[in-house]
């Protein structure tokens, strides 16, 4: 069979049943393969957008995702999205069409070394040099792409290569012998974990998006409540733990509780579960918890010890780890009482320093109010996703996630432009589910093409616009660190939202009046098809609390 057909046979033995792609000159023979292949293609309208879009399909499903490009410009179009999939952990597979051989090297038309250009974004990347390598190669990136830490995988083909005829022959089995993920984690470490959280009177368990990804959320639940440990999340790791609960301290970092930084602060013991110390949590790297001992556990043997050094590294998947660590906790027997007094302080600081923000006297909408109607519109079951701002972050702190899964949003690029092709691969993904966008009116239009999508998809993806007429959280930092000099972040009247959402097909909406806010809400989540809601809220509120860029988190602001 011609190689391209080889493709779709690995594609579907992977089970892939949705692909996002563009076509072009380099990828035409891929495309001709789809025709006959019985495999689902969502035409995008932009590259950028069809990686985002598999990019939510994958953080909604747990599956691999799929986004395909042509060369030259067509598969730099996608290296926004994988950066994105490499920075937050997603496993994406990116197949690249690629000019014709006898081109490579020459400037040929359309030609651009994407090997080249993505080696330090990718986990690994492919440049197919003999057609016969195809049908391997699909399957390696898979396993790549999926097992470890997951992330993004490049196959780049020669589009003389995939017209090719091949002897096509099933892989059944992938083994790379340089490529061994630990997974069990070590025996003794973990026991020496144990050990540690028993004879902690501080102790604070920190879970990131690696609990997701290893789809441990069970067990560390079941960690959590085999005493009264007190748990935080980072903004990837929301929904790994429910957030409705009496041990959750909220989100920590930058725009986290006080509560959960606090805690951080004063803990005598820190037990990291899938999260890197990113730089929005630990504030002033050398001033973050400086009284305790750390305990990280991460399946990646190069993030322990990156950024904190770890007492107790313990490399493995958290799944399995996290398993073994509550059985050897639990054959201790601690003594509960231990943390009576931490418990108080933690109380304390709830009480006295709760989220909250001040409430408009009229029918003027707070941002923050939009979020907790959206909660309770959705009776918090949506999954949400989000573009990168202010929005954000009030989602984060306002809409209290439940689940796994339930959050997908840009963490560690920030990208500009991912709530919406996230949310239509989410909804794709999960076509039971109601997918919710909360975007911003600077993100929304980074990526706005993709209405086009969810009109001719029939992707009924709601997108809800926290209009405020300004790039939010530059301004917000132009205000606090700049003297206010506000520059370039005025985002003007335009474009009207609602007659936009009406020409690319969509339903548009616009709410002023927070009166009413939740019923119309109810109402526009109950409208068929995709919905795009422009909802006016104040224009210079802040995000609060705040860790200031280079700070302590003991210094938090607002």
């Amino acid at each position: 069979m011609r190689a391209v057909d080889a493709v779709m046979e690995c594609l579907k033995a992977e089970g892939v049943e949705v692909v996002f792609g563009y076509p072009g000159g380099a990828n035409l023979p891929t495309y001709d393969a789809f025709v006959d292949a019985g495999i689902r293609h969502v035409l995008v309208r932009h590259e950028q957008g069809g990686g985002h879009a598999a990019e939510g399909y994958a953080r909604a499903t747990g599956k691999v995702g799929v986004a395909l490009g042509t060369s030259g410009p067509g598969a730099t179009n996608l290296v926004t999205a994988i950066t994105d999939a490499m920075m937050d952990s997603t496993p994406v597979v990116f197949l690249t069409g690629q000019v014709r051989t006898e081109l490579l090297g020459t400037d040929g038309f359309q030609e651009a070394d994407i090997l080249g250009i993505t080696m330090p974004i990718v986990k690994h990347s492919f440049l197919i040099q003999h057609p016969n390598e195809i049908p391997r190669a699909i399957h390696e990136a898979f396993h790549i792409a999926r097992t470890g830490r997951p992330g993004p995988v490049v196959v780049d083909i020669p589009t003389d290569l995939s017209r090719a005829d091949i002897d096509y022959q099933p892989v059944t089995d992938v083994r790379l012998p340089g490529y061994q993920p630990t997974r069990e984690g070590n025996q003794k470490q973990i026991r020496q974990a144990a050990k540690a959280l028993a004879s902690a009177r501080r102790p604070v368990i920190y879970a990131g998006g690696g609990v997701i990804s290893a789809n441990a959320s069970e067990e560390l639940i079941a960690l959590v409540r085999s005493d009264r440990f007190p748990v935080t999340c980072t903004l990837m790791g929301l929904g790994a733990y429910p957030a409705p609960d009496p041990q959750w301290l909220g989100m920590l970092g930058m725009h986290g509780t006080r509560t959960a930084n606090y805690a951080i602060d004063e803990a005598d013991l820190v037990c990291c579960v899938g999260a890197r110390f990113d730089d929005r949590v630990t504030g002033k790297l050398s001033e973050f918890a400086p009284r305790a001992k750390f305990i990280h556990i991460d399946v990646d043997p190069a993030e322990i010890s990156k950024n904190v050094p770890a007492h107790i590294p313990i490399v493995g998947d958290a799944k399995q780890v996290l398993t073994k660590l509550v059985a050897e906790y639990r054959a201790l027997e601690p003594d509960p009482s231990r943390l009576e007094e931490w418990w108080q302080r933690i109380d304390a600081w709830r009480e006295r320093h709760p989220l909250r923000y001040e409430d408009s006297a009229d029918r003027e909408i707070k941002p923050q109010f939009m979020i907790e109607a959206l909660y309770e519109a959705t009776g918090g079951d949506a999954i949400i996703t989000s573009d990168v701002g202010q929005h954000q972050m009030w989602a984060a702190q306002y809409y209290h996630f439940k689940r796994p899964r339930q959050w997908i949003n840009s963490g560690g690029l920030g990208t500009m432009g991912f709530g919406l092709p996230a949310a239509i691969g989410a909804q794709v993904g999960r076509p039971d589910e109601t997918v919710v966008c909360i975007s911003g009116d600077g993100s929304f239009q980074m990526n706005v093409q993709e209405l086009a999508t969810c009109a001719n998809e029939g992707i009924p993806v709601k997108v809800f616009i926290m209009n405020n007429g300004y790039l939010g959280m530059v301004r917000q930092w132009q205000e606090l660190f700049w003297d206010r000099r506000y520059s370039h972040v005025d985002m003007g009247g335009y474009p009207d939202f609602v007659k936009l959402a009406e020409a690319y097909g969509c339903t548009g909406l616009r709410f002023e009046d927070k009166t009413t806010l939740v019923d119309d809400m109810k109402a526009a989540l109950a409208t068929e098809g995709p919905v795009i809601v422009d909802v006016r809220v104040t224009q210079e509120e802040n995000v609060f609390p705040m860790i200031a860029p280079g700070a302590p988190a003991r210094d938090m602001v607002g």
